[in-house]
């Protein structure tokens, strides 16, 4: 066979592999640029692109969504807002302050020094009352209206254009505007109404509970309606204050309830620790606000005998000796009276303003009692007897005196004849009274006397059921 032949009949075979690798070899091209790097430079020009063009939209939209949560936020009732936070916000208070002793200090003319001055246990121990800071006030006896004595009844009385607004009832009485003027003239005998006005008025308390609040002579109290506040023990005190003061809170059915669940329950002899527990039973107002006013204000008709009281907001733990307290305040400024003077205004006005801005009362009754007391000649002047004219109001200490006694039953017609929030009528009957020996202590001095633990839950409103 010639070589040409051979060569034409060699057959070569080629194996799928070959022939793959060699495909493989014949397509190969220069390495590519990921193509995820080049999608991400487009949209990023595209993005540019659209802001460029959108920017007007693009800061219209917040703005429009800001615009609708504030709306959201004003159209909210702020009771609703309250009742949201109280409880988280209490209880970090309380984990906070509950319990402490440490004082409240200040610095005057370079020195650190007590806000209150209280005397040595020692010096308490031995500690004798002193005659009344009582002098030159007018009026020397107070007469309390009540349904036997006054020619109105509960049933035939007829409400007047101007009194329609107003929350008088049974156990307020029915004080009319000319009553009103005559109870602030300076008459040796001050005829007044001072709530308890009828044996039909409410407020009812036990017989027991009574007789004991009858052998009081000085006396701590506080309040709590709606359940609103817990309880908080006294501290801070010596054993012979123990022996000379009654400590009573006054409660509604709703707060004992309340406390019941929080395991603070009245035993047999009225007592939870110190605290001597008073049930009241058919509160006068719908208004637990105005409820809680009654002992706060008529302490020197709740306990007839007593002649010295202090009161304390059911928000705060009371902190100090009782005896101290009164002789600091009272007997060592030859004072009748002493309340905390208000920590951020001055102004009644003021107060007013601030009173609508964060929604404790509606502008119609505010600018009501307000107009009253400017055709009252009241000034917007933010010193009275060179002290602070606006009381913060959550801690009183008092004589039971003919003058205190007669300020504080005014007070509580204008709370009733207007709105709730004492801190406006106050600076009001201090002018008309014209009232002297008032101690008007410092900020400081009440943070001295009280753990403020804020309020605990949302007070529930008082349901009165009708036949």
């Amino acid at each position: 066979m010639s070589s040409s032949s051979m060569l034409n009949t060699i057959s070569i075979s080629v194996s799928d592999d070959d022939e793959v690798t060699g495909r493989m070899r014949v397509r190969v091209r220069p390495k590519r640029k990921k193509p995820g790097l080049r999608g991400r430079r487009e949209l990023l020009r595209w993005a540019v692109r659209a802001a460029m063009r959108w920017w007007p939209v693009l800061l219209f939209l917040p703005a429009v969504a800001l615009l609708l949560l504030e709306s959201s936020r004003l159209g909210r009732k702020p009771s609703d807002e309250v009742g949201d936070n109280l409880a988280d916000s209490a209880k970090v208070e309380s984990l906070k302050n509950l319990n402490r002793l440490d004082p409240t200090t200040r610095v005057v003319h370079g020195v650190r020094e007590r806000c209150l001055k209280i005397l040595s246990p020692e010096k308490l121990e031995n500690l004798e009352f002193p005659a009344s800071a009582e002098s030159n006030f007018p009026t020397k006896r107070v007469v309390y209206i009540s349904d036997s004595s006054d020619q109105h009844s509960g049933e035939h009385y007829t409400i007047t254009q101007n009194e329609e607004a107003t929350r008088f009832n049974l156990f307020t009485g029915y004080q009319t505007l000319h009553e009103r003027e005559e109870s602030f003239k300076a008459n040796e005998t001050a005829v007044v109404h001072c709530g308890f006005y009828s044996e039909n008025g409410g407020f009812k308390i036990s017989d027991d509970d009574r007789s004991y609040m009858q052998t009081c002579k000085v006396v701590v109290s506080t309040c709590a309606f709606g359940g609103g506040d817990d309880l908080y023990q006294p501290i801070g005190m010596t054993e012979a204050s123990l022996e000379k003061v009654c400590y009573v809170a006054f409660w509604d059915e709703i707060t004992q309830s309340t406390q019941e669940k929080e395991g603070k329950v009245i035993g047999e002899d009225h007592m939870i620790d110190k605290w001597h527990v008073v049930v009241v039973k058919n509160l006068p107002f719908s208004d637990q606000r105005l409820n809680g006013k009654i002992p706060k204000m008529l302490s020197h008709r709740l306990f007839p005998e007593a002649r010295f009281s202090i009161w304390v907001d059911s928000k705060s733990q009371f902190r100090r000796d009782p005896i101290g307290v009164v002789e600091a305040l009272l007997w060592r400024t030859n004072s009748v009276l002493a309340i905390s003077e208000h920590g951020a205004r001055s102004s009644l006005y003021d107060e007013g303003k601030a009173v609508v801005k964060k929604h404790k009362a509606t502008p119609e009754e505010v600018e009501m009692q307000l107009n009253q007391y400017r055709m009252d000649a009241i000034p917007d002047d933010k010193r009275f007897n060179g002290k602070k004219a606006l009381a913060e109001a959550s801690v009183i200490v008092r004589e039971h005196t003919a003058s205190t006694n007669l300020f504080m039953c005014l007070w509580f017609n204008e709370v009733v004849r207007f709105t709730s929030r004492d801190q406006l009528s106050f600076p009001y009957v201090l002018r008309r009274l014209n009232m002297t020996k008032v101690n008007m202590f410092p900020v400081c001095t009440r943070k001295d006397l009280v753990n403020s633990i804020g309020h605990q839950r949302k007070v529930k409103p008082l349901v009165r059921l009708t036949s």
